[in-house]
């Protein structure tokens, strides 16, 4: 039993006109996605989504990604991504989920999931690349969200790993927010998604930094190949 982390699959199964093709290094990424994720995962496996899952707008628009997704071997735990428009609360969600039958698919949020000694935990976060618009209650309401996921796996005795679709750190941009709730609860990995390209993956921070584990898991950096965490 392992677990597994990719962020940004961009599925558009249910809205073709937004595929990722058009871009450097996605080429033909969903067939890329089904075949290495099939290579790799096997059924007992768990395998976290760090956000911008699909292109649909709505969840009736995602269902054939969400189908796409149950198909694929092993569990998935899901959190969200700034183009996931489909998020609603999560009871509706859930809801969606168990109509659908995508049984194998969770909803990371304000919660963790166990797995062995370790407490999956996580959140969006939010922006902290120069640029890129910025709400301070957006923000406040993310820290809020990472903490109450941390707490709930420190409560039950379990080591912290942190999933998050925003970057917490960079090149030299900061989210002190995020990182602060990271440093507080001694948080020593962090896997998040978000950064494309290969001149953004250059600048994004992919080693230890200030005692934290920063590990990029976007879906292009890794050439869509789910990364094996343990």
């Amino acid at each position: 039993m392992s677990l597994f982390a990719i962020a940004d699959l961009h599925l558009c199964l249910g809205n073709p006109s937004k595929t990722m093709s058009v871009f450097n290094g996605w080429k033909n990424y969903q067939e890329r996605i089904r075949k290495n994720w099939s290579d790799l995962v096997k059924d007992d496996d768990t395998v976290v989504i760090a956000g911008d899952i699909s292109w649909g707008m709505s969840l009736r628009e995602s269902t054939k990604d969400f189908h796409f997704i149950e198909e694929l071997k092993g569990q998935k735990i899901i959190i969200k991504g700034n183009h996931d428009y489909w998020w609603v609360t999560k009871k509706k969600m859930e809801d969606f989920i168990e109509a659908e039958n995508c049984k194998s698919i969770k909803i990371l949020h304000n919660n963790h999931f166990k797995y062995e000694d370790y407490g999956i935990c996580g959140t969006r976060g939010w922006v902290s690349i120069s640029g890129e618009t910025q709400d301070e209650k957006v923000l406040k309401r993310e820290v809020q969200r990472l903490e109450t996921s941390i707490k709930s796996a420190i409560s039950e005795n379990l080591k912290p790993i942190v999933f998050l679709h925003y970057p917490p750190v960079f090149a030299n941009n900061f989210n002190y927010d995020i990182l602060d709730i990271l440093y507080r609860y001694d948080i020593k990995d962090c896997y998040y998604g978000h950064i494309h390209g290969r001149s953004a993956h250059e600048l994004a921070i992919k080693n230890t930094y200030d005692g934290i584990n920063f590990h990029l898991v976007s879906g292009d950096y890794l050439q869509f190949i789910p990364e094996k965490i343990m």
